[in-house]
């Protein structure tokens, strides 16, 4: 319904392009709220005529103001940049996973680290509350199953005071999540709304855009507003997010856990299931998906020199690997079956 709206609107673009130039009505957050309070009976009507929910929830989403935020911000940076749409869908992509994710990441290992750290300390607490166990047994004559609930207690204790001391609770281990999907949500739905002149399609500024994505592309797809015909963009995304995966795996020293080989698997399953997804939205959606992708596999490959985690302030561990990248080629090279073994890894001595 959408596309059939734009295509109908199409002459209509042309004809106000051609009157104006290239006008560009300027707008502010007050006028984001004007058309967003417009085009609510658009989106009231589309919700009778739709009987799922799921219509009224994407004219909610796209309604939203962090959503108008972000298409504001996208087309400031392509109004000051001067690029083209795709270059500056890029642009914008590594612009905001360096002021969003990048530090949250590196927050995220410094919390891992100091985690592996207070690790460390807790054989020698057992030993002794072992000891004080055993003594308060003797002492009080509790039974084995009052002393097992005493010790249990009490290391759990010792390990919430560790804790504490060094300020690394383990659930701001993902704390990148909860930066990365809303602006990975937000971006995505900004530039859905961009091509497809939402919120007000009446509005001059959105039928300029529209048109400007129709020849902002590059190389084989030109026009940003429709589908890769030739899924290249599609498959390289799902192979960057595979490759993430995989490297996150290849360079963990310590054996995977059930949950983190259960979590691996689940991710290989999105990157796969992504691939189709990405080949029916607009091609200005691939190109973003396809940049913070690669992004991400860039900063993932960047964290492992243990140079540059000293530079970002992240402690050294005894299972950060000496040469990340020669261990990690070995391993590729095992994967493919072109050694019959790769060496073991060399963790940092401590």
């Amino acid at each position: 319904m959408l596309l059939l709206q734009a295509a109908c609107r199409r002459p209509q673009i042309l004809a106000a392009c051609s009157k104006y130039g290239n006008l560009r009505a300027s707008t502010t957050i007050v006028n984001w709220q004007e058309r967003r309070q417009a085009s609510t009976e658009v989106a009231a009507a589309t919700h009778l005529a739709n009987t799922g929910g799921l219509i009224g929830y994407w004219q909610t989403l796209s309604n939203s103001t962090p959503v108008a935020y972000m298409q504001e911000a996208l087309t400031q940076i392509h109004d000051y940049s001067g690029l083209p749409w795709w270059a500056s869908i890029v642009l914008s992509t590594f612009l905001f996973r360096s002021v969003v994710t990048l530090p949250l990441t590196i927050y995220q290992h410094k919390i891992t680290a100091r985690i592996e750290k207070i690790a460390l300390e807790m054989p020698a607490i057992v030993e002794e509350l072992k000891r004080e166990a055993a003594m308060a047994k003797q002492k009080f004559k509790w039974s084995d199953k009052q002393t097992a609930v005493v010790y249990r207690r009490s290391i759990k204790k010792q390990w919430q005071n560790l804790i504490v001391r060094d300020n690394c609770h383990p659930m701001k281990t993902v704390i990148v999540l909860w930066g990365q999907i809303p602006l990975w949500i937000f971006q995505s739905v900004a530039l859905r709304n961009l091509v497809y002149l939402l919120p007000d399609p009446t509005s001059l500024q959105a039928q300029i855009i529209a048109t400007e994505m129709t020849v902002g592309g590059f190389g084989w797809i030109p026009n940003l507003t429709v589908v890769d015909s030739s899924y290249i963009l599609p498959v390289a995304m799902g192979l960057i997010n595979l490759a993430i995966v995989e490297v996150q795996s290849m360079t963990r020293t310590r054996p995977a856990t059930r949950l983190q080989n259960i979590a691996n698997n689940v991710f290989r399953g999105l990157s796969v299931l992504m691939v189709p997804v990405a080949c029916t939205v607009p091609s200005a959606l691939v190109v973003y998906w396809v940049s913070s992708s690669s992004f991400g596999l860039a900063q993932n490959l960047l964290l492992l020199s243990p140079e540059v985690r000293r530079a970002v302030g992240i402690p050294k561990t005894a299972s950060e690997l000496e040469q990340p990248y020669d261990q990690l080629w070995l391993k590729i090279q095992k994967r493919a079956r072109l050694l019959d073994e790769a060496p073991a890894d060399k963790p940092a001595a401590k």
